[in-house]
């Protein structure tokens, strides 16, 4: 051991925690000759993170020195909050003055001491661990001395410093991304310009901003695209139908909205007796893009693929997620396919997990599977040879939807807005969900949920999706806003189950409040998220739980094609040499790659929807109160979008009541769920949202009249 080693051995046991330099050499002896050798050796535990000093001088571990380590959430008036790493051990957030945050800017993981005083929830900076940008996209603007870059992220409140030698050639006012190359002390960050995005008002390069700003790009490296086209060329060889299972002589169809490109799952379904025997057959991906190649690394950096209204940045190269891996009508494709042998009562008697190969009967659309399902002949005829089986889809996923209505299933129908880009206009129809998407979404459901109950019977490493149960804070709080709507909600926050929330929606069934409902129950629940550990699937009431059905677009879905296609060819041992620690990391980052495309696309959508407004400013519509804050009121559309009543805007004076939700005044009260007539006044595009003015209130409904004296 080391004499580094020894120092630190010291501090873990506790020996020297909490002393300075001073009092080190007087506990160990040292001679004050010896003390810069001493100071040596601190200062390399400290550059490894092993060890910190504060600002008094004292050394000593993260917990030792009471330490609390986060990343800053920032403000644009100048302060912050540090949102703990450890959530269970520091559950709240903690404010950091804008002098205590010592240089340390927006997404910068740090250390802070608490500072106690007038609260016990106030922090300082002591260390920079990690800085959180190395680009940021904003706006670039010129003088004489120098070229600046604001940021669009507001909370990062310093603007980048760009040399005007570097600068002299890029125009004033252009959206543009920055790459920060230093962050001198007490100046402002510097950096250069490594892309012009487009003008400032041009609406797609506000679009790419927000794109670039998640650090997203649709272009792939060379090499990978390289090796896309020459996997794609590969095509099907006689030596890869080794083994498989031939399922081309099967009706077989896949069924995707009008624009989709990676088709990735293919189902087919016929009766034996009383049975259904289902085939959901998903895109082998796995055969063309091998573990640790360069399009894994790539798939698993990007590990989804993201959807904007103009554009996808896709997961794989088009070669491969348009082509060899799509299962495109009439073409010879290979394929994972889960084979289920379904009950009267929609329970899987037995099933199987087989490579095989098919060849997709009709590329269908949900909207000709809903005529199908209708009875319109001209869509029957069309389809005659699968029509019978499509009516056999119906059949089924009624089945399904009784027997996971009955194991207590959350059938959340929140509201998403529809936005279609066509010919350079946007449209955004009425929300409308069709029966024929339950089909497709009870398969891939029983898909996912036999295949993860197989992997876990087995104890094989797997990548898992769970839904944790809420926790009780937000079950309360849930119960209590569904009480304000009057709807008997109870249950036991401390063991709430998926029947409880099932219970509640189909009590608001047919009411005003049923969409506003949908929304605050899902934010009432955890974020679904993977795990290489089962605990189960609260939303979907599952014990057990995958995503298996969409390798073409999702990491996880890949990843565990490889460890079931080891498997069921007697490579067990194999796969858990193999994937028994990636697991881990495959959870983990798909996790963060989905949380950062869901968040991009949520952005995206709402510069799309504060677009389409602009063309309506002055129109009148009818609109539900979503929402009610002491700021004012929110209220969506039909087609789901959402736009903001300023206070001031409804006239007198207004009381918030938190507990039931409701702005009460001189005109009336306003309640979620509430039906209004709104107009249009104008649309904000710097925090993509829309003003609506209330014209009138709609007749009241009974509910509400009879909700005053609710109690639990």
């Amino acid at each position: 051991m080391n004499s580094q080693d020894k120092l630190f051995e010291l501090f873990e046991t506790g020996t020297l925690a909490g002393k300075t330099a001073t009092e080190i050499c007087k506990y160990l002896q040292i001679p004050y000759r010896e003390k810069n050798r001493l100071l040596d050796l601190l200062d390399k535990l400290c550059s490894t993170g092993k060890l910190y000093q504060n600002d008094g001088g004292r050394y000593g571990t993260i917990e030792q020195l009471g330490l609390i380590k986060g990343v800053v959430s920032g403000n644009e008036r100048g302060f912050g909050f540090l949102v703990p790493e450890d959530k269970e051990a520091y559950p709240h957030d903690y404010f950091i003055p804008r002098k205590s945050l010592c240089g340390a800017l927006h997404g910068d993981t740090v250390l802070i001491e608490r500072i106690y005083g007038n609260s016990d929830d106030e922090g300082k900076v002591v260390k920079i661990l990690a800085r959180g940008y190395d680009k940021i996209v904003g706006t670039f603007r010129r003088d004489k001395r120098a070229g600046y870059l604001y940021p669009d992220e507001k909370r990062f409140t310093t603007e980048i410093y760009i040399p005007l030698s570097d600068c002299f050639n890029i125009k004033n006012g252009v959206k543009a991304v920055a790459k920060i190359t230093g962050y001198p002390h007490g100046k402002s960050p510097g950096g250069e310009i490594i892309e012009v995005l487009g003008e400032e008002d041009d609406f797609f390069a506000e679009e790419l901003s927000i794109i670039r700003s998640y650090d997203l790009r649709e272009e792939f490296p060379p090499f990978v695209e390289k090796e896309a086209n020459k996997q794609a060329k590969l095509g099907i060889k006689p030596q890869d139908l080794v083994n498989r299972r031939d399922f081309r002589d099967k009706l077989i169809v896949t069924i995707d909205g009008e624009d989709t490109r990676d088709i990735d799952d293919a189902v087919s379904l016929e009766k034996d007796g009383d049975d259904y025997l289902l085939g959901v057959h998903i895109a082998d991906v796995t055969h063309y893009v091998r573990y640790r190649s360069p399009l894994d690394e790539e798939a698993f950096e990007r590990g989804t693929s993201v959807y904007f209204p103009d554009r996808v940045l896709p997961m794989l190269p088009r070669a491969l997620s348009n082509g060899i891996c799509s299962l495109n009508e009439g073409e010879d494709r290979l394929t994972l396919s889960c084979l289920m042998r379904i009950d009267q009562k929609g329970v899987v008697k037995s099933s199987e997990i087989v490579e095989g190969i098919i060849r997709s009967t009709h590329r269908m659309t949900y909207n000709e599977v809903e005529k199908i399902l209708n009875g319109d002949a001209e869509t029957c005829k069309k389809y005659e040879l699968v029509k019978d089986m499509v009516c056999l889809f119906g059949e089924l996923t009624h089945i399904l939807q009784t027997m996971r209505s009955k194991k207590g299933s959350i059938s959340l129908d929140v509201k998403e807005a529809k936005i279609l880009f066509e010919n350079d206009e946007i449209k955004i129809p009425e929300y409308e969900r069709v029966f024929s998407y339950q089909i497709i979404e009870s398969f891939m459901v029983l898909a996912n949920e036999t295949v993860a109950e197989y992997m876990h019977s087995i104890e094989a490493p797997f990548v898992y999706r769970i839904h944790e149960k809420p926790s009780q804070e937000k079950a309360v709080a849930f119960r209590a806003f569904a009480q304000t709507l009057g709807i008997n909600a109870r249950f036991n926050a401390d063991e709430v189950k998926p029947y409880d929330y099932q219970r509640i929606l189909k009590s608001a069934e047919g009411l005003p409040t049923y969409s506003v409902l949908n929304r605050v129950m899902l934010r009432s629940m955890q974020k679904a998220k993977y795990s290489p550990e089962n605990v189960g699937h609260f939303g979907l009431a599952s014990e057990c739980y995958c995503h298996f059905t969409s390798p073409i677009r999702r990491y996880p879905d890949l990843c565990i094609h490889r460890i079931i296609k080891e498997v069921i060819n007697g490579g067990y041992a194999q796969a858990i040499d193999t994937y028994g620690e990636f697991v881990i990391r495959a959870a983990d980052q798909s996790s963060a790659r989905e949380r950062r495309a869901t968040d991009a696309e949520r952005d995206v959508d709402d510069l799309y929807m504060t677009m389409y407004m602009s063309d309506h400013i002055g129109e009148e519509f009818d609109a539900v109160i979503s929402g009610v804050t002491s700021f004012g009121l929110f209220a969506e559309l039909p087609n789901t979008i959402e736009g903001f009543i300023p206070l001031e805007s409804l006239y007198g004076e207004y009381v918030f009541d938190s507990d039931r939700f409701t702005l009460t005044g001189p005109y009336g009260k306003y309640t979620i769920g509430e039906e209004i007539r709104i107009k249009v006044v104008d649309v904000d595009f710097y925090r993509r949202r829309t003003e609506f003015r209330v014209l009138n209130k709609k007749k009241r409904p009974t509910m509400y009249a009879t909700n005053e004296n609710s109690e639990e």
